[in-house]
């Protein structure tokens, strides 16, 4: 049985326990129909802690034998709860039987391996988790399962509209379990890792809503929240208050400087809404533990990917040397800033690396909810972005990389150029040179 399910089923025998100190303190009371409503109470209290244990070990448990015969002597204790002393010698008796049953949770039930779930959405973002994941994949005190779950692009009328499933983009040494064969509410893991905070709350898309954070919260024994993303410098608060951030018991975060952030939204969310303390100690619930994606991008080297034939024949010059390549990174905060302007910039920056594609080789790679998130949100310029898309595959000058191995993308290249991002916050990890783009500056 999973620990947590454990200590839940303790705390509700705890709970009866109280419950009977209860009836009776009450006994010579006159109102001997609440007594017996809460007996009735604590009757199906147990008999659900008997369910489950049922669910986890099986029929025919010595515990399960003694929550049966507790009810069977509750239900005596409801038919004399008027005779004050037979009450007191059955309750005598329950006590009895409620120290049997907890000690036997305690000590009878084993406790399972932990089993730890990884609930990845988009491929590209598995980097936030893969580090945790290895450390308890190589943990044999764990059962570990990772688990691909659907996300939906989002109508314009914010309804659910397309399906995506990536779950066969993760690296192949990844070990994949289907999101239809593996059901939270039935197995109640002990921990969970997610690195969507949004749930339905991002205007683009939205994870399947059996994944909600709400939704997990009601099944498993903690919930940890890993950011998909870094950042430089200040944390925009608009990623503070969300519901993956909310319900999380947990959330790992870049460092100390980003964990006062939060707690300070936070703390300005409880005093807002009047719920002082709902979350909990912020102190315990934020910890700066840094970012897997740190791990990750210093120990992707050159030397140890797989460099496609039709990237290379684009690198290697006939002389076989090598050009420069250019990471060029475009966002979707950045479109949506600029809107048509950020087009043209685009147009320009491809304009100018195919004038001089004998020296640099180019390898764009757009953010891979670029599409997306214009269908949604800038309809008008989703034609445009289009064209300009297929108009650079065509004249095959530079690398289009729509995989989801970013990492690959930075270990090939020699320098980055574009948007400011999480992506340029790792990349600067490597040493190598870095340039920002600025959309108002025209390239020709």
């Amino acid at each position: 049985m999973r620990h947590h399910i454990k200590k839940k089923l303790t705390n509700i025998i705890q709970i009866l326990m109280n419950s009977i100190n209860v009836v009776e303190e009450n006994l010579e009371s006159e109102d001997a129909d609440s007594l017996i409503k809460l007996l009735t109470e604590c009757q199906q209290s147990a008999i659900g802690v008997g369910e489950i244990i049922e669910q986890f070990e099986g029929e025919g448990t010595s515990t399960v034998k003694l929550i049966e015969q507790y009810c069977e002597t509750i239900y005596q204790l409801s038919l004399t709860i008027i005779d004050i002393i037979k009450s007191k010698k059955i309750i005598k008796s329950i006590r009895n039987q409620l120290q049997k049953i907890l000690n036997s949770i305690t000590y009878d039930i084993p406790v399972s391996k932990k089993e730890i779930v990884f609930l990845p959405y988009n491929a590209s973002m598995w980097d936030s988790l893969e580090s945790v994941w290895r450390s308890a994949y190589e943990d044999d005190s764990c059962d570990t399962y990772v688990i691909p779950i659907p996300y939906y692009d989002k109508n314009p009328d914010g309804t659910l509209g397309q399906m995506h499933y990536e779950g066969k983009d993760l690296p192949e040494y990844v070990p994949i379990t289907s999101w239809e064969e593996y059901s939270i509410a039935e197995r109640r893991p002990d921990l969970v890792y997610i690195h969507n905070p949004y749930d339905n709350a991002n205007k683009a898309i939205s994870i399947h809503p059996n994944f909600y954070a709400k939704e997990l919260k009601r099944y498993i024994g903690m919930l940890v929240y890993i950011p998909y993303f870094v950042t430089v410098g200040n944390l925009p608060t608009h990623f503070c208050i969300l519901p993956g951030t909310m319900y999380a018991d947990k959330v790992i975060v870049q460092s100390e400087i980003e964990k006062q952030t939060y707690i300070s939204e936070f703390q300005k969310f409880e005093k807002e809404n009047n719920c002082i303390g709902l979350f909990g100690d912020l102190d315990k619930k934020f910890i700066a533990l840094g970012s897997p994606k740190f791990d990750k991008v210093i120990s992707t080297t050159r030397g140890n990917v797989d460099i496609p034939d039709e990237w290379n024949r684009l690198i290697i010059k006939p002389d076989g040397s090598r050009k420069v390549v250019i990471f060029y990174n475009t966002t979707l905060q950045a479109i949506l800033n600029y809107d048509e302007e950020y087009l043209k910039k685009l147009k320009e920056v491809l304009s100018l690396f195919y004038d001089n594609r004998d020296k640099y080789t180019l390898l764009w790679r757009p953010h891979p909810l670029m599409e997306t998130t214009l269908a949604s949100m800038r309809p008008h310029l989703l034609d445009t972005y289009i064209s300009i898309v297929k108009d650079y595959k065509l004249h095959a000058f530079g690398i289009y990389d729509a995989s989801s191995d970013l990492y690959r993308a930075i270990a090939i290249s020699d320098a980055y150029y574009g948007d400011q991002s999480s992506v340029a916050v790792l990349y600067k990890k490597t040493g190598k040179p870095i340039m920002i783009q600025n959309v108002k500056v025209r390239t020709t």
